[in-house]
């Protein structure tokens, strides 16, 4: 699966480009933080008002298939890091267009996600600080600042990470334990017991594939890991360890935060749509506790709003390190920065912040919405991609570090599962649209690189099928 010596990839790290920065202790905690941002804190809301208490199945079956994609992409990275990742290992296995329609669509998401982190984490602290500036104020200022850290260089980035990651992690753990202690009578307010569960699934099956793509949302982020480790020391090694401790640990905060959430409060609840989190505080009697954690989840926010313009300028270098990019958001500085593509990257985020101060909270829930289908195309791009190359390396006597459980058999389940999912999404009235746009987008972008590609190389090749064999 390792690419030819004659493939530029970033591990190498040559002079001019990106600097291996990023230790494995960076590497590991981003790996558990990466994940906990806005699809947690509020998209988690979102969803229990789609399906109800059934939210449990969509978080289940999503969790389930996210371990095993990311045990399908440590495979990969371990084997051939690159700051392209899926986008670049889509360009091996299926050809140029298919590397090129599922990084530029993942470049897009970020971007999204980056505009969705700013306006969530300033609308929280607007809540907390009723009297300071408005949320289009707070929303600047977290880009500018944010943005700025991630021209300063890698390292930088790394211990910002790990200890925002840190934060994160300490809170959903804390949490976890207050929230079960409030169903346990453990504190001021009494405990509700189970009688929040007594209308599972308000919404049918319906309701459950709604908040499949909310789900698939909040999932979103554990990707970064394999950007991130084309930029790591000793990334064959950092990666495994990084995915071993981030997959099954990633699915207990989100599915038991999310059922603290349904049994402490009626999913109807005005506020589990709004404030999931700090309203399960507020009923357990610990209002101030809500307040204080309010403030820890805009720093959870913003770290993953700093993943995510950090994943995205790598993307878009990597694009452009294989010809699928203006050469000009390839070039990285002195410090191994690529500047022009973290200040691209940027651009949606900075864009968000008018469209806030005109539209409101709408901005958040449009972003919100567009965002959960392109993340199933980079799960099948994945899946596929991880499929092919396996072959190819069995063929080949390539050795890979770390393996995908019961290949093929898991492998291909796991692809089956997730386009069930795409095929119940297009029976669902209320996201049919965005997944067909979705699918509308990734054929005109494939088409766009393929043909691309057959104008660039003399052979008909292609820039993406570099490595192929």
């Amino acid at each position: 699966m390792a690419a030819p010596s004659g493939e530029n990839t970033a591990a190498a790290a040559p002079e001019e480009g990106l600097h291996a920065g990023l230790r494995a202790r960076h590497l590991i905690m981003m790996s558990l933080g990466s994940a906990i941002g806005a699809g947690l804190f509020v998209g988690s809301g979102k969803g229990i008002a789609a399906a109800g208490p059934a939210v449990l199945i969509a978080y289940a079956v999503a969790g389930l298939v996210v371990i095993a994609v990311m045990r399908m992409l440590g495979e990969m990275v371990a084997a051939d890091p690159n700051p392209g990742a899926f986008s670049y290992y889509a360009g091996r296995a299926l050809g140029p267009g298919a590397g090129f329609a599922v990084g530029w669509l993942w470049w897009v998401q970020l971007c999204l996600v980056v505009a969705a982190e700013a306006v969530a984490a300033a609308a929280i602290l607007n809540g907390l600080l009723p009297g300071g500036p408005p949320v289009w104020v707070w929303a600047l200022v977290f880009m500018v600042a944010l943005t700025g850290l991630n021209l300063a260089g890698v390292r930088g980035f790394g211990e910002f990470e790990f200890w925002f990651s840190l934060i994160k992690v300490v809170f959903v753990g804390l949490f976890l334990v207050v929230g079960v202690g409030f169903l346990l009578g453990w504190t001021s307010a009494p405990s509700p017991g189970l009688g929040n569960l007594t209308d599972f699934a308000p919404h049918g099956i319906s309701g459950v594939v709604a908040a499949l793509l909310v789900v698939a949302f909040a999932f979103g982020g554990i990707e970064i890991v394999a950007v991130a480790a084309a930029e790591t020391q000793d990334p064959e090694r950092t990666v495994g360890r990084a995915i071993r401790a981030t997959v099954w640990r990633i699915l207990l905060f989100y599915v038991g935060s999310v059922a603290v959430i349904l049994l402490a409060l009626p999913w109807h609840d005005p506020a589990v749509a709004e404030k999931p989190f700090v309203a399960v505080l507020d009923a357990a009697g610990l209002p101030a506790v809500g307040t204080t954690l309010g403030a820890v989840i805009v720093i959870a926010l913003l770290s993953s709003l700093n993943a995510n313009l950090y994943g995205s300028s790598r993307m878009l270098y990597s694009l452009a390190e294989r010809g699928m990019a203006p050469a000009a958001v390839g070039r990285a500085n002195s410090a191994g920065v690529p500047v022009l593509a973290v200040l691209a990257s940027s651009a949606i985020g900075f864009l968000a912040v008018p469209a806030t101060y005109i539209w409101g909270s709408e901005v958040l829930d449009r972003l919100l919405a567009v965002v959960g289908s392109t993340l199933i195309v980079t799960w099948l791009a994945t899946i596929a991609s991880q499929i092919v190359l396996r072959r190819r390396a069995e063929r080949d006597g390539t050795r890979l570090p770390l393996k995908m459980w019961a290949y093929p058999y898991l492998s291909w389940a796991v692809l089956v599962v997730l386009l069930g999912i795409v095929v119940l999404a297009v029976l669902n009235d209320d996201v049919r649209d965005q997944v067909l746009s979705t699918a509308v987008v990734v054929l005109v972008l494939w088409g766009i690189g393929t043909l691309h590609a057959r104008r660039s190389s003399p052979d008909g090749a292609g820039v993406g099928s570099i490595g192929r064999r």
